[in-house]
């Protein structure tokens, strides 16, 4: 075999596994089957249990995300309550920034209330998970949509 066939064949054999690596992660993000929040119903609120088999949050903790359409103008109130499980909420813009998060409500207790105005309509994340390593078990999620008080006064 001659260096220049010697030299094509190595090349080929090298490319290939290459294509290969690029193709996979594409193939398996673009069918959408590595992330996918649970809708919330149209009542808006769930009762439902964090577990070890919910999304690690890289802090030894888990998450839970639900999705919710929301609409520019819409004020909202979140509620996330649990007695199992020190309780924290965030609300994920359609990009995946954090529009807002709250650790305790100001009932004193651990769980959290957190007020929001959209400004964007589109697909909100609501993220529950817990604060530190050790949060799993029951809570209660419930979103609100916010009316402006009407005045008896003419």
């Amino acid at each position: 075999m001659s260096i220049k066939a010697f030299a094509a064949e190595l090349n080929l054999l090298l490319a290939a596994p290459l294509l290969v690596v690029s193709v996979i992660p594409t193939t398996s993000i673009a069918q959408g089957k590595l992330y996918s929040p649970i809708p919330l119903p149209p009542s808006n609120q769930v009762s439902d249990k964090l577990s070890d088999k919910d999304i690690p949050t890289g802090q030894g903790g888990f998450a839970r995300d639900y999705s919710v359409k929301l609409h520019a103008g819409d004020n909202v109130a979140i509620e996330l309550t649990s007695d199992s499980f020190d309780t924290i909420v965030t609300l994920l813009a359609p990009n995946g920034s954090t529009v807002g998060e709250n650790d305790d409500g100001p009932d004193g207790t651990t769980n959290s209330l957190l007020f929001v105005r959209i400004t964007k309509t589109g697909t909100y994340t609501v993220r529950v998970h817990a604060f530190g390593e050790t949060g799993v078990g029951p809570f209660k999620l419930k979103l609100s949509r916010l009316r402006p008080i009407q005045s008896n006064n003419h």
